[in-house]
């Protein structure tokens, strides 16, 4: 898959997402993550989202632009409830024209609904141009 529309610094992409208990549940049988946050609710009846499980925010809007990442530092810094809905903003930073390529650094914020950052990202990667 190719970019149609070469990508420019400042272009920003939002994605937002509820997690849900199921969510918890399947990314924990996938991934073994299965400590006692993620398997029992608390006295909400809420569930800790795992962060690896956060982290496919930017990840859903990497693909939708047919990123490849090379290199992905996160900072998780609160935690995230089953029934949150996480809005993810990722913008480009730096666009870097090449023959065949785009070399893209790029920076993601995640906010809940209380406007709290999350998780915060840095990306580094690069978009094919079509051939």
């Amino acid at each position: 898959m190719s970019v149609s529309m070469p990508p420019e610094e400042g272009d920003t992409y939002t994605y937002e997402r509820t997690f849900t208990t199921e969510d918890v549940n399947q990314f924990g049988e996938v991934s073994g993550d299965q400590q006692e946050i993620h398997t029992e609710p608390d006295e909400e009846g809420h569930l800790v989202v795992q962060g690896l499980l956060t982290a496919t925010l930017p990840t859903k809007i990497g693909g939708d632009l047919s990123y490849i990442a090379r290199t992905m530092k996160f900072d998780f810094l609160q935690p995230v409830y089953t029934g949150n809905t996480i809005r993810c903003e990722w913008t480009n930073k730096t666009v870097e024209e090449q023959e065949d390529r785009y070399t893209i650094t790029s920076s993601v914020v995640c906010q809940n609904e209380d406007e709290e950052t999350v998780m915060e990202a840095q990306i580094d990667g690069l978009i094919w141009k079509e051939q």
